[in-house]
């Protein structure tokens, strides 16, 4: 079994580089981090352009798809039935994709725009600083990062179920770069250090904001040895239940993941400024609407600065090397939907219910400042992990409140990490559907060693910069991908569905009823 696995190419180069990177981050962490921050540098002021572009090229692509009639093809054929009922799948996008990002940044976000507002022109801590920090959350938790997800999602369930073959990015890029085994094992090491570095950087935050947290409720101290205790506690659990397989332990905790969050989005809802957060919530709808675009690809060459960089560009990186994670993730509990469905669902569902989420909890921080004379976003300013529990004691029954926030939290880096397990030992194991524990073991462990390795090097910087460096590469894997399923879809079956029947029979009678009249 030990053989199989290290003459396994993939495995054992993305394995061999992730452990190298925990060796050195381990044995000189500051020179690792300087390394680190000169390749942030560099990504982000030669190729931010490359990201806004290319993840709005994507959302294009995707929008065009949904309504063409490509969308009526039905992933894994046109009898398949969906394997999840519609709110456990929602559940899975959600626990899988942002979860612990958006429990991070929900406040944590709205509060630091408004604290430094994305425009030199609009003052900060004003009313107006204060809808601009929402229109911009929404944006960055919207259409853009789930289209991300939604590309790679699609083009690996559509290969798996309707062509079916293995759960591999190079296997969907063979219309493109064809079989050669060295370009697959490359695109393949591509997104499997991709998804390390996007998976290090979710679970760093979330032990960030978990310490916070026991900070805020227990006074436990704020120290990388807690930090690193968190992980530990969450690693047992993730391969606990990744271990249990996809049907039991990830499934289970995704629905009660769900449950947690709708309890405390709730209470903030009721107890907070619930119509200010209703209101904030439609007047950012339209704002994020209509500045769409501009957000999309707005830039700053002449105005200068770096607020689009440490922004938009890391929201955007951080989401790429999250993809070939959620995205096959999300292929995997996606049979039986139709394309159009997938699309819809995927770009609509979980984008309103984060944006939603940002209203009620950044929505009620921002009204407090405003209203209230609390200094959140000052706190904030200093340490974002501690923006959610600065918001909670502003409500009755805190340390309740603040407790179910930990709990959430750890249950979301469990979700996460248990996720993460299982794909990168498919991707590592020739994308198989039932990959062997050992693997998934051993990514376990990989995963945690490169969060606490970047944890102790620098922190929140180095886990942002993780992932920026590496979802470079692989923002080119993912347009050759929109060209690869192009050519594939291009050729498939169009199904004819009883709308099509009733529409065509409505134009026959058309067509006869005019002969008729031309007749007489």
């Amino acid at each position: 079994m030990k053989g199989k696995y290290f003459s396994n190419t993939v495995f054992t180069v993305s394995a061999v580089f992730i452990l190298i990177c925990v060796i050195f981050g381990s044995i000189a962490p500051e020179a690792f981090s300087n390394v680190a921050t000169y390749l942030f540098g560099l990504t982000t002021d030669y190729f931010g352009w490359f990201y806004l572009l290319s993840v709005f090229i994507i959302i294009v692509f995707l929008l065009v798809l949904a309504i063409s009639k490509y969308g009526k093809i039905r992933l894994g054929g046109k009898d398949a039935q969906p394997e999840f009922k519609f709110h456990t799948w929602i559940a899975l996008l959600f626990a899988g994709g942002l979860g612990i990002g958006l429990v991070f940044w929900g406040v944590a976000e709205p509060m630091s725009h408004y604290f430094k507002t994305p425009f030199n022109d609009v003052q900060a801590q004003t009313t107006d600083a204060a809808r601009l920090a929402m229109g911009y959350a929404f944006f960055h938790w919207g259409i853009s990062q789930w289209s991300v997800f939604a590309i790679i999602g699609l083009v690996m369930a559509y290969m798996q179920f309707n062509k079916k073959r293995d759960l591999l990015i190079s296997t969907a890029l063979e219309p493109v770069t064809g079989t050669n085994q060295g370009i697959k094992n490359t695109v393949d090491i591509l997104a499997v250090i991709a998804t390390v570095m996007g998976v290090a950087t979710s679970i760093g935050l979330g032990v960030l904001q978990t310490n916070g947290g026991l900070n805020a409720v227990f006074n436990t101290p704020i120290s990388i040895w807690v930090q690193l205790a968190i992980i530990g506690v969450v690693f047992i659990g993730y391969m606990a239940s990744s271990i249990s397989g996809l049907q039991k332990g990830i499934r289970i905790l995704s629905n009660v993941n769900m449950y947690l969050a709708l309890i405390l989005l709730v209470f903030v809802f009721v107890t907070g400024p619930t119509v200010f957060i209703l209101e904030s919530f439609v007047l950012a709808i339209s704002d994020y609407i209509t500045n769409f675009v501009q957000y999309s690809l707005r830039l700053q060459p002449y105005a200068g600065g770096t607020w689009v960089k440490d922004w938009t560009i890391f929201y955007w990186a951080w989401a790429i090397a999250w993809s070939p994670f959620v995205g096959s993730f999300v292929a995997r509990v996606s049979k039986g939907r139709t394309i159009r469905e997938f699309i819809v669902g995927v770009l609509i569902i979980p984008p309103v219910i984060s944006c939603f989420w940002i209203a009620v909890f950044g929505g009620s921080a921002l009204y407090f400042d405003l209203n209230k004379g609390t200094t959140i976003a000052e706190a904030v300013d200093t340490d974002l992990t501690v923006a959610l529990f600065l918001m909670l004691e502003q409500l009755p029954l805190t340390t309740i409140a603040s407790i179910l926030g930990i709990v959430l939290i750890v249950i979301f880096l469990i979700t996460s990490g248990d996720t993460a397990t299982f794909i990168m030992a498919s991707m590592t194991d020739k994308g198989t559907m039932n990959p062997h524990n050992r693997l998934k073991v051993i990514w376990g462990v990989l995963i945690a060693a490169i969060a606490s390795v970047l944890l102790f090097s620098g922190g929140l910087e180095a886990l942002q910069t993780a992932s920026l460096i590496s979802a470079l590469p692989f923002t080119v894997v993912m347009l050759l991908l929109i060209l690869s399923f192009f050519k594939m879809i291009r050729h498939e079956v169009i199904p004819i569905t009883k709308r099509d029947v009733r529409h065509h029979k409505r134009i026959m009678e058309h067509i006869e009823k005019t002969e008729n009249n031309l007749n007489k």
